[in-house]
C-alpha cells in the first residue's frame, strides 16, 4: 500500500480500549514512547486490531497541534 503522508512510524499495539462508538488504540513507538489514537470501534474491530500487532501510525501534519504553556 502506498500512501501519501510523510509522517510514518512503526509501532507495536500495547492496548486496545474500545468504547460504544470509539476505541483508545495505544502504540508503542519504542524509547518508552507512546503515539494514541482515537479511531472508530468499528474500524479497530475492521483491522482485527489487538495487543502485540505491528501497525504503522501515520500522522498527518493538518491534524497535529502543538501548544506551549
Amino acid at each position: 500500500m502506498q500512501i501519501s503522508a510523510r509522517n510514518q512510524i512503526p509501532g507495536k499495539v500495547s492496548e486496545v480500549r474500545p468504547g460504544s462508538v470509539m476505541a483508545e488504540v495505544h502504540v508503542d513507538i519504542g524509547g518508552g514512547k507512546t503515539i494514541v489514537s482515537v479511531i472508530t470501534k468499528d474500524s479497530a474491530e475492521r483491522l482485527g486490531l489487538k495487543k502485540g500487532d505491528q501497525v504503522t501510525a501515520i500522522i498527518k501534519s493538518t491534524e497535529v497541534l502543538i501548544a506551549k504553556g
